[in-house]
């Protein structure tokens, strides 16, 4: 008999090779031989042939059989499937080996043995040859070994890999994909195991897996092995990096989640010597640390880069990567152990924008939150099932809650509205698998299955940014769909309104100029939630509540100061990054003091004001010797953004400038405080609110490079109507004869002065005629807010092209 050699180690294949050795070994070898020489590690090791597998089934006569074992399932049966899966692995678990093939092996491990001082543990992964293809990510569909020492538990595991090509579960995917069983074959990789048992793992995109946002690398990573990670069992720390400005040079962490890890996978050893893994607890301490610093963030993000420039040069398009990163606890070094191409958000064509909006009932109760995947909404019955043998009774269109998913489950998520799971992380199974679907799911909720045990009708939303919501009931929500494939652009900027950073990646396919107005209040709420007074003086907090909350906040930051630039600037940033390099002005706080003292201690810092509205805010506030040192925080977050993070993109806007003094006074405090007008291309606007603001605007210019007209406070003040009463809200009109009038000298005398002239408020987006009437006057840009940017820029489209026809 002829000898065939069914071996190949890293360093011999490349991508080329995928039908002899399947997407997954392909990849390896080709990093191997490629990026390992150049800085990113790979561990070594050696793909056993597709051949090999041929030779097993061929050598026992086993075709046939197979055949006759699956040929008549019925494949929306589970219970035929697990039969037919079942008999179709023992077959497989069954057969010998060939001779030749359990002598290459034993010959293959003994070279990648002698390439290490110590004992090799070994990781043992199938590889399909229809794997990892532009449009199916076989995701989980194969078992993986870890921990794999000695030449009898090594032949052991793959056999146990090969017969894992008809799990149930990759049975029915095969069947879903439109692929032959008898087509597809099984390569396995044997490679290196990485001793992240002492350290941390985990998975990583070079592109946003929620929005198809491309210039981010998206990074989780948890305590321990990765098959946690990857199967969703723990709620894993999340990092993002801005790729445009990493390469530039700037090497800062844009943002970060801190997941709460409650387990980690280790090694084990059985009592009859055979290796193993198993979970553990994880301590107190660490589930408060990341799992990983920044500069392993940034090393990580690095690898990242590399390998999709790899391969979206060779293929001569861009070619977003999935990734598997494992850190050595003993030599501390980080490792690639996987990477394919990512099959599911990459592969929007993005002419067709689809967007989902709720507006939860005033009284909606939510029932549980978690990580949201997928940015849309689904209604129906919950269904919880706790364990893969009871799927039987799940009905198409219900709402699956479970604890987390395998790819066990997948013939019941196929039929499921949306997924909730009590585990898991935005790279988990569930979370995979749903974007392959095309459904939300929220992972990582922690008692779903028990609060919702009940199946109540619910109403599950991920349209809300990063924090996925389970509602009770049936809440009002509509979907949007534009085809952007012949929309114009008009000569007037269109900018957008935006506070969430949660929705920045996502509203930046929405077609703009830049963000005209990016509101600081909302990242002050929702991420900081202290009062920046508060922060900087805690002794003075009166309330022991606020105190310990405030406490439990700023754990792991040096003080509240630092707990506060780093959230602020992270908010601030991934605004700035989603948008890169087209401008986004953000407007210093303006938090009036009724709103400021709702923040955690803000009762102590703040004053009682008959009418805050006209009151302690904007610059009279930043001027004052005690909200300075707050100022200050302010003013290091936006220098970090700029300076540190490379966002110069980020214009400062001034709100509610009362006197021209104010205005030199403020421009001064800013360059104190290391924000100099024109250093490093530092714009300024003024926010032109207030009438004096507009008559005197030819003395207000020399300290700005621009005006953006807030009319809703500018309607306030020209009307002289308290916006917050209810009493007189009806007479509050931005038409209004009066309040059009200081538009127009506003942008007169902006024309006038060489300053850039916007609009931030609602009008333009309420009222065609206010859009008309801004487009004639000539402003340079309208804000808006997101969900009215495409009608009202296709308005001013037509608009502009009947004022050219006129002229």
């Amino acid at each position: 008999m002829s000898s065939v050699n069914y071996i190949r180690f890293f360093e011999e294949i490349g991508i080329e090779d995928i039908p002899l050795v399947g997407g997954k070994n392909a990849s390896l070898g080709e990093m191997y031989q490629i990026l390992n020489p150049v800085g990113v590690p790979i561990p070594n090791g050696f793909a056993i042939t597709a051949q090999a597998y041929h030779a097993l089934l061929s050598e026992n006569n086993l075709w046939d059989k197979l055949h006759q074992i699956l040929d008549p399932l019925e494949a929306d049966s589970v219970t035929d499937l697990a039969a037919r899966g079942k008999r179709a692995r023992q077959l497989i678990y069954d057969a010998p080996f060939p001779e030749q093939l359990t002598e290459q092996i034993h010959q293959a491990y003994q070279k990648l043995s002698q390439q290490f001082e110590t004992p090799v543990s070994l990781a043992i992964r199938s590889s399909a040859t229809a794997e990892d293809l532009p449009t199916a990510s076989f995701a989980g569909q194969q078992d993986t070994y870890l921990n794999i020492e000695g030449e009898p538990a090594l032949l052991e595991a793959c056999k146990k890999c090969f017969a894992s090509l008809f799990t149930d579960r990759a049975i029915h995917y095969r069947i879903d994909q439109g692929f032959d069983h008898f087509d597809v074959g099984l390569s396995i990789g044997v490679q290196k195991m990485v001793r992240s048992d002492l350290a941390a793992s985990g998975v990583m995109f070079s592109i946003d897996t929620e929005t198809g946002f491309k210039d981010a690398v998206f990074i989780t990573g948890a305590l321990g092995l990765g098959e946690n990670v990857v199967q969703g069992a723990v709620d894993p720390d999340e990092f993002y990096v801005h790729k445009p400005t990493f390469d530039k040079g700037y090497r800062q962490v844009l943002r970060r989640h801190l997941g709460a890890k409650k387990m980690k996978m280790i090694y084990a050893h059985q009592a009859a010597g055979h290796p193993s893994v198993r979970n553990v607890v994880t301590t107190e301490q660490e589930r408060h640390d990341f799992c990983i610093n920044d500069a392993e963030v940034l090393k990580l993000a690095d690898y990242a880069i590399r390998i999709e420039k790899h391969y979206s040069d060779k293929s001569g398009q861009s070619k977003p990567m999935d990734i598997e990163w494992a850190m050595d606890g003993i030599d501390g070094r980080l490792y690639i152990v996987q990477a394919r191409p990512e099959t599911v958000v990459s592969q929007n064509q993005g002419l067709q924008l689809t967007s989902y909006k709720i507006t939860p009932e005033p009284d909606a109760e939510i029932l549980v939150s978690g990580r949201a995947v997928g940015a849309k909404v689904a209604q129906g019955q919950a269904h919880v099932i706790h364990d893969v043998a009871y799927i039987e009774q799940f009905k198409p269109g219900e709402i699956l809650v479970t604890d987390i998913t395998t790819p066990d489950w997948e013939p019941v998520m196929k039929v499921a509205s949306a997924i909730i799971t009590n585990r898991g992380g935005r790279t988990c199974h569930a979370a995979i698998i749903a974007r392959e679907l095309g459904i939300p799911a929220i992972v990582g909720c922690a008692h779903a299955t028990s609060t919702l045990v009940d199946n109540p009708f619910v109403t599950v939303s991920c349209a809300e940014g990063d924090t996925g919501n389970v509602y009770a009931g049936k809440q009002p929500y509509k979907v949007i769909e534009t085809d952007l494939s012949n929309l114009e652009q008009p000569q007037t900027q269109i900018m957008l309104n935006l506070a969430n950073p949660d929705l920045a990646f996502q509203s930046s396919f929405i077609p703009n100029q830049g963000v005209g107005l990016a509101r600081m209040e909302f990242i002050i709420n929702e991420a900081v939630k202290v009062h920046p007074l508060a922060l900087c003086f805690p002794e003075k907090i009166t309330d022991s509540n606020s105190q310990e909350t405030i406490q439990q906040l700023t754990q792991g930051y040096e003080s509240g100061g630092e707990f506060f630039i780093e959230k602020l600037a992270s908010g601030i940033g991934t605004i700035a990054a989603a948008f890169y390099p087209k401008p986004v002005v953000v407007r210093l706080s303006d938090f009036k003091s009724n709103e400021y003292a709702q923040l955690l201690g803000g009762e102590d810092f703040e004053p009682t004001e008959a009418n805050p509205m006209i009151g302690y805010r904007g610059a009279s506030r930043y001027l004052s010797k005690a909200f300075e040192p707050a100022f200050s925080l302010e003013c290091q977050a936006l220098k970090k953004v700029r300076e540190e993070m490379g966002m110069t993109n980020v214009i400062l806007m001034v709100p509610f400038v009362r006197q021209v003094e104010e205005a030199k006074q403020v421009i001064e405090l800013l360059s104190k405080n290391g924000l100099k007008r024109h250093q490093n291309g530092l714009k300024i606007y003024m926010m032109c609110e207030i009438p004096n603001n507009v008559i005197e605007i030819d003395a207000f210019a020399p300290y700005f490079d621009g005006i953006s007209i807030g009319s809703n406070d500018l309607t306030q003040l020209v009307l002289g109507i308290d916006r917050d009463s209810d009493l007189v809200a009806n007479s509050f009109d931005e038409r209004s004869a009066g309040v059009k009038k200081m538009i127009q000298w506003a942008i007169e005398g902006a024309k006038r002065n060489g300053l850039h002239s916007g609009l931030c408020g609602q009008a333009p987006s309420d009222y065609p005629e206010m859009a008309e009437f801004l487009v004639k006057l000539g402003i340079d840009s309208i804000s808006l807010n997101p969900d009215s940017v495409l009608t009202t820029t296709q308005q001013i489209v037509e608009l502009e092209k009947s004022l050219a026809k006129a002229d």
